[in-house]
């Protein structure tokens, strides 16, 4: 239960005090600033508290967005003051103060709380009223400018991402919406549309799997629900203000999750007619998870970072101002409602091989792109990446035992190695286990001679211009050496088997994203060395096949022994920390594409 103390007296005729039952709220009155602190006593200090000024005349809305939003610690607008737990020592001590200075008492109270240090969210309103007025007239002009505006039409507006991709804004959003306020007047969560979404697309790649021109229609029209579905998580979260850190990480991780499991059932289904596609399949999965991390390890190197502004930037910035060219831009990179519209079409259409070869070469390009500009802005900028942003991307590498074990030897002679080391390391290792047959031993000393560069790549901390790209690099590596000799082995069930031993590694790096961004930093060091970091999962893969290169056969049980190990360990230690997580609530504007 949270609780609102209405200072002030009454306003006869004042919806107010039904505006905020309608929130939630306990009302409990306070005739004035005196006997706040006293019933603020009252309070217990594990509840949402907030401060109202009884003459307050506003949109619910606007009383929604400062009293309800659970992202945040402190918020106000005029004349209404929230807090959660974590600021309520502060609120205790700011209306303990003497209630001295003018203006409604509530913003007082914020004005003292953020003095005192704790950062105090104003949410911007827009069109939406908050006033105290003081006198007669006032009220009546008040009362006319909420009249004149229609909060639930902005609250509906206001739902969708103010940036998104051309499908979604213009086929997805303009009904989706209407369906999350559906689900939130029905009392439904943001994670139950999720999970429903997720369960939408499991059933989309089952009938992709029939390999029956039937099942793959009803493929397609079920991933573009499960799109529509996905949309309208977000959205009722924004519309309901229900944001969670778990709701966020739900979001992201199903994403991947439907995409590549649809994936799975595209390669069962081509399977199903003679045809193997496992790996195309595998190709996409791992072209489309280097892609996000290209993101991640982007904007995390970036966001904080000072002096950080270049010419390419600068010309981006130019290019906004031509309308059409932003949605060029946002379409070209093949986002994902284009790529999910794509992907839903061709397969009710035509084959899973024609699915993949036009998402590799759509992705490809898109990535390509999207990378080359950030590399230019990265030469052309001087910014100064901070320890933090540093920490970030470290973690982001996923460097287990045996890099850093070379890390400490090598990096010392080799300082600021970054970017060119991982470089060398990765080129090498893959050009090896390209031009040797199955289980030869020069797998294994490029393997190792891989991961000694790893560990010199990230034995100083990464902070020249191209470092960020680090971690995508051993990325690549990793995942595609898993490829190449997966296919090298020849034997049925390589493919698939590898597949799956990526798609447990990918769940694990997305997971070490979304933990970062929830502010709780990365995973336990034990859970990477359990799993042997990239550098040691790349050095047992060499190793297996060398010691099965006469039992190929046999590579694929043990590649699928190693997927379930990782899947488990990874998946216990993750659902533990997510459901006991103390991070706070985030919602994530910026899902990648």
């Amino acid at each position: 239960m949270s609780t609102v103390i209405l200072t002030g007296l009454p306003v006869p005729g004042s919806p107010l005090t039904d505006g905020l039952r309608s929130l939630g709220f306990d009302v409990r009155p306070a005739a004035g600033p005196e006997e706040t602190a006293a019933v603020l006593a009252g309070v217990p200090a594990d509840q949402r508290v907030a401060v109202v000024d009884s003459a307050f005349v506003g949109h619910v809305h606007a009383l929604r967005l400062a009293l309800t939003d659970p992202r945040f610690d402190a918020c106000a607008v005029t004349g209404a003051f929230a807090v959660q737990p974590a600021a309520r020592a502060a609120l205790d001590k700011a209306a303990a103060l003497p209630a001295e200075g003018d203006g409604p008492y509530a913003d007082r109270l914020a004005a003292a709380v953020e003095a005192a240090g704790t950062t105090v969210q104003h949410p911007e309103l827009g069109t939406l009223v908050a006033t105290v007025p003081t006198t007669d007239a006032e009220r009546a002009a008040a009362d006319a400018a909420v009249a004149a505006v229609d909060d639930e039409a902005i609250r509906l507006r206001t739902a969708v991402k103010s940036r998104d991709g051309f499908f979604t804004t213009f086929f997805i959003s303009p009904y989706s919406r209407y369906i999350a306020r559906w689900c939130a007047r029905r009392g439904l969560t943001p994670n139950q549309v999720t999970t429903a979404s997720l369960i939408t697309a499991l059933i989309a790649a089952g009938c992709a799997a029939t390999g029956e021109r039937g099942g793959y229609i009803a493929a397609g029209v079920l991933l573009l629900v499960s799109f529509v579905l996905d949309c309208t998580d977000g959205q009722l979260a924004r519309y309901s203000l229900q944001y969670s850190t778990m709701g966020a990480w739900l979001d992201a991780t199903f994403d991947r999750a439907k995409e590549y499991s649809f994936y799975a059932g595209l390669a069962l289904g081509a399977a199903r007619n003679g045809d193997d596609v496992w790996a195309l399949a595998l190709g996409a999965m791992i072209l489309m998870t280097c892609r996000h991390v290209v993101d991640f390890a982007f904007n995390e190197a970036n966001h904080d970072a000072t002096a950080n502004t270049s010419p390419t930037a600068a010309l981006s910035d130019k290019l906004d101002s031509v309308g059409w060219t932003v949605w060029v831009r946002r379409m070209i990179i093949l986002p994902i409602g284009e790529r999910w519209a794509m992907i839903a079409v061709l397969t009710a259409a035509t084959t899973p091989r024609i699915v993949f070869y036009a998402l590799l070469i759509g992705c490809a390009f898109g990535a390509l792109y999207t990378t080359a500009g950030r590399v230019l802005r990265s030469l052309t900028r001087r910014a100064r990446r901070t320890d933090r942003a540093a920490r970030a991307l470290a973690d982001l590498a996923d460097s287990g035992p045996v890099a850093e074990l070379a890390g400490r030897v090598v990096g010392r002679m080799a300082p600021g190695a970054g970017i060119a080391a991982a470089v060398i390391g990765s080129v090498a290792l893959l050009w090896t286990a390209w031009a040797y047959e199955f289980g030869a031993r020069q797998v294994i000393v490029a393997a190792a001679f891989y991961a000694v560069l790893a560990g010199a790549a990230v034995a100083r901390p990464l902070k020249g211009a191209l470092d960020w790209l680090v971690p995508p690099v051993f990325r690549a590596a990793e995942y595609t050496t898993m490829l190449i000799l997966a296919a090298k082995a020849d034997v049925p069930g390589a493919l698939p088997a590898a597949f799956g031993l990526v798609a447990a590694v990918a769940y694990h790096h997305y997971d070490t994203v979304y933990r970062i961004r929830g502010g709780s930093g990365a995973p336990p060091r034990w859970l990477v060395w359990t799993i042997g970091g990239h550098d040691g999962r790349v050095l047992l893969t060499a190793v297996l096949a060398a010691v099965l290169a006469t039992r190929a056969a046999d590579f694929p049980v043990a590649l699928t022994a190693l997927a379930v190990f990782v899947a488990l360990v990874v998946l216990v230690e993750s659902i533990r920390f997510w459901v006991s997580s103390g991070a706070p609530a985030v919602h994530d504007e910026g899902e990648p594409a």
